[in-house]
């Protein structure tokens, strides 16, 4: 086991995931209101990134820093402990947090807003394709991008023929799952996009079991394409 990478990865998540509930607090609005600059203590937010990561003041929830932070460090930590010290490695360091941020939008508000899903198709395609060319990497830069194509435009059949059922911001992270999967073979791509609508399966039955939704409740999505999309870098190839 790969110790120093996996620490480094606890401490990244730990950070990381401590500065996310801010984001999170101003992203989970609908698309046709404003993001608030004021926290609910109605002191404005600093210009720049600083407006941006840290805790939500007087929110109601003191721990939502602290849980984030749990699960980033955790997710970090099990990526490391299978990927080692390849290349690859830091892509996806670097969305791990992007990735819980996402999820806690998307289980706040049903969206997933494109300042975050499409630079994280493009950097992530880019930032591939810089680990392809690095020594040691284990994957294939050409796979990763034919898979993106494959899985957006799978997403992008599911939402046509049914758009109540599949939002399109779920058509827009696609591609980053399509990335991180195919990166390792088309068998993680399949894996990983039936992990996905099986985990959703069975979270919605659950809720219907318990009576927390009905048939007709929406359901965010994002949240299992992220979890899906671990199945590269975690399941054996």
């Amino acid at each position: 086991m790969h110790v120093y990478p996996i620490a480094a990865a606890v401490v990244w998540g730990t950070v990381t995931g401590l500065a996310l509930p801010r984001a999170a607090y101003r992203l989970s609005v609908a698309p046709e209101q404003p993001r608030p600059t004021r926290c609910p203590a109605d002191l404005p937010y600093p210009d720049g990134w600083r407006g941006w990561a840290g805790p939500v003041r007087n929110a109601g929830h003191p721990a939502a820093g602290w849980r984030s932070a749990l699960l980033t460090a955790v997710v970090c930590a099990a990526v490391a402990a299978a990927t080692g010290p390849r290349p690859e490695l830091t892509v996806w360091l670097l969305l791990v947090p992007l990735g819980v941020l996402l999820a806690r939008v998307d289980l706040t508000v049903l969206r997933l807003p494109d300042v975050l899903t499409l630079p994280a198709a493009g950097g992530t395609a880019a930032l591939l394709g810089v680990a392809a060319l690095l020594p040691g990497h284990e994957g294939s830069w050409p796979r990763a991008l034919l898979g993106a194509a494959a899985l957006g435009l799978f997403y992008l059949v599911l939402h046509l023929v049914n758009p109540d059922g599949m939002g399109f911001g779920d058509v827009k992270l696609a591609p980053t799952a399509g990335l991180v999967l195919a990166w390792y073979g088309w068998g993680a791509l399949a894996a990983g996009t039936f992990a996905a609508f099986a985990l959703g399966g069975v979270t919605g039955l659950v809720l219907l079991a318990a009576r927390r939704a009905g048939r007709r409740t929406p359901l965010p999505f994002g949240p299992f394409i992220l979890a899906g999309a671990l199945a590269g870098p975690l399941l054996p190839s």
